[in-house]
């Protein structure tokens, strides 16, 4: 979602903000504004469209100052023009505030200050808080910005900077991320680490309902009542160069390749091979805790509930525990039945997915125990959550996730091998399982040597205007996965279905136009996924199918074969993946479209 950076400091301002910008572009955004303080009075300047128009518009109209902070917006309240960018001003010009998230009680707040003679400049409701807290200034601007939250429903990440009050930037959370950057001399104010890792590994996360005054030697957190909270300081555990491309066209492509050393990463000290189980030391739960699980609840959204999918399939087959997978933007809003005995497992990369915050916050006041999957250490489901598993993948940077979606899958297995063996799996067949994901780094690495086939199969669909992707069992996640990376990067209408539900509907789309991806390994259900293929094969469908063997069954029914390496049946989604990923991304790139930024969507979505 949108960007934030702030610097108060010796160093000018403007360079650091529109770096600390460029750092979020992957964050997905449409408009991009800085303000900055200059000893005289604020100043501001936007751009609608990439931060390429704001450095054409600092460079034709330049301005200085030691304090500021910048935004990247993607629209929600108006659309992506010069006049709904942020930051807005208040009407007197002396405030600045930059936001993300939504003011839900906005059109109220509107009203009462129209009525008081404000006059509105945009169509956001971020322009709201600057006229709040104008109205509300009495010589200090955090009392001013706390005043003004106290009129606030909804959510936000915001700054705020004052002519009036110039020595500082002001800052507070409620529902979307924010952290301070400590430097020597100077702080940083951003939405994402990777804005301040330049310039400093030590950040304060801040939690919803924290207020932070920012000043150039110095930071406070506080609450709504002013008074000071600890905060720890926590340190960036990752460097620059892993937010960089590497010599690859786009993230995404790197991210795709480096699947080999994350998945490794997600398993390194966790998989003990000898007894055929997991370590997983963060999930804080007790051996009893483990056997009074009545049920699990696995909430999460987008690629994350694919992988929950998968998880629900391992977590019964071997453990015999029901699961549920919900929707998290459902979740609470279905009185779901969870008790003190339910696990809610809550799945998420950034572990800021507003709706799955909410879901696992509502588990946990109905009772039950919380554990959360997340790539971004000190994110907040990290922190509220009762236990964890990080992933480990490193920094995603592409929109569309991939390596992240097989690191989480990867930790579901770790976790159901654990909680297996607890129960009534053999040590023998846990060692089996251990040892196929041992393997799995290796395989990966020879899937991705398939790269270059992969792209001349891109090369030939690359006009295609719709796809089905077809899977049953394990790998029926997988083909909704593959499908939501084509749509997603490529812009291509594509769905995924359970293979045997092709025939009760989605077969009235075959002919000879249609492309059909089945992802067919030789496993448990193979034999039933060959006689779905018949039927395409049969109404003139092109048949592009991932396969693990020679098959004499599939001979003459495949157009294109993509061929992966065999594995435990709950691990080849795991290996299925990566064909999906690369196909995706040839195609997008074959089309023309920006494969990292793509049209409409964000990496962190932190409203509802």
């Amino acid at each position: 979602m949108c960007g934030i950076i702030g610097y108060i400091g010796p160093k000018a301002v403007a360079p650091i903000l529109l770096e600390g910008l460029k750092r979020m572009e992957y964050r997905g955004y449409d408009s991009a504004g800085v303000a900055l303080l200059n000893g005289t009075g604020l100043q501001t300047r936007r751009a609608a469209g990439k931060i390429a128009n704001l450095e054409a518009a600092l460079a034709s109209q330049p301005i200085t100052g030691v304090v500021g902070i910048g935004h990247t917006r993607w629209a929600t309240h108006g659309p992506p023009t010069e006049r709904n960018a942020h930051p807005h001003r208040s009407g007197d010009e002396s405030v600045a505030v930059v936001h993300n998230g939504i003011i839900e009680n906005a059109n109220t707040l509107r009203s009462a200050l129209v009525e008081l003679g404000y006059e509105f400049r945009s169509d956001t409701d971020t322009e709201i808080l600057a006229h709040l807290i104008e109205e509300l200034f009495d010589g200090s601007l955090e009392e001013a910005v706390i005043a003004a939250l106290t009129k606030v429903e909804g959510t936000y990440g915001l700054a705020v900077v004052s002519s009036r009050d110039p020595g500082k930037i002001v800052a507070a959370r409620k529902g979307s991320p924010l952290l301070i950057g400590i430097g020597v001399g100077e702080n940083f104010l951003a939405s994402d680490p990777s804005a301040v890792l330049a310039h400093t590994r030590n950040v304060v996360y801040l939690n919803d309902g924290d207020v932070a005054v920012i000043e150039r030697d110095a930071y406070r957190v506080i609450d709504r009542h002013a008074a000071t909270i600890p905060h720890t300081v926590d340190r960036i555990q990752w460097d620059l160069a892993e937010i960089e491309r590497g010599g690859y066209d786009h993230f995404m492509l790197k991210e795709i390749f480096e699947q080999p050393m994350s998945v490794e990463n997600t398993m390194r000290g966790r998989l003990i091979l000898a007894d055929g189980t997991a370590k997983l030391g963060g999930i804080n739960l007790t051996h009893a805790d483990l056997m009074n699980i009545d049920n699990v609840v696995i909430t999460a959204c987008g690629t994350s509930w694919h992988s929950a999918l998968i998880g629900e399939m391992m977590i019964e087959e071997l453990c015999r525990i029901p699961v549920e997978v919900e929707y998290a933007s459902e979740f609470r809003y279905k009185n779901p039945i969870v008790t003190d005995r339910t696990l809610c497992i809550v799945i998420s990369q950034s572990g800021e997915t507003a709706d799955t915050l909410a879901a696992m916050r509502e588990a946990k006041r109905r009772g039950a125990k919380t554990l959360g999957l997340v790539n971004v250490v000190g994110s907040t489901i990290a922190r509220e959550d009762d236990g964890g598993v990080y992933l480990h993948a490193g920094p995603e940077i592409g929109v569309a996730s991939t390596k992240a979606f097989t690191s989480q899958v990867v930790a579901l297995a770790l976790f159901t091998l654990k909680l297996a063996r607890k129960r009534d799996l053999s040590v023998v067949r846990g060692r089996e399982i251990a040892q196929a994901m041992h393997g799995l780094p290796a395989q990966l690495a020879e899937v991705l040597a398939s790269a270059p086939a992969i792209e001349a199969i891109a090369e030939e669909f690359k006009e295609s205007t719709n796809f089905l992707y077809l899977g049953r069992g394990y790998n029926f996640p997988a083909a909704l996965e593959g499908a939501l990376k084509l749509k997603e990067i490529s812009y291509i209408h594509a769905e995924g279905y359970p293979a045997a539900e092709m025939k009760h509907g989605p077969i009235a789309l075959i002919d000879d136009r249609m492309p059909v991806v089945f992802v067919a390994p030789h496993d448990a259900v193979f034999d039933k996924v060959v006689s779905n293929i018949q039927e395409v094969r049969a109404r003139h469908g092109r048949t592009i199918v991932i396969t693990s063997r020679d098959e004499p069954a599939l001979k003459g029914l495949i157009d294109y074969e993509i061929r992966i390496p065999e594995t435990e049946d709950m691990l080849m989604p795991i290996l299925s993946a990566v064909p999906l990923q690369l196909l995706a991304y040839y195609i997008a790139v074959k089309r023309g479209a920006n494969v990292d930024q793509p049209r409409n969507l964000a990496k962190s979505v932190t409203v509802e």
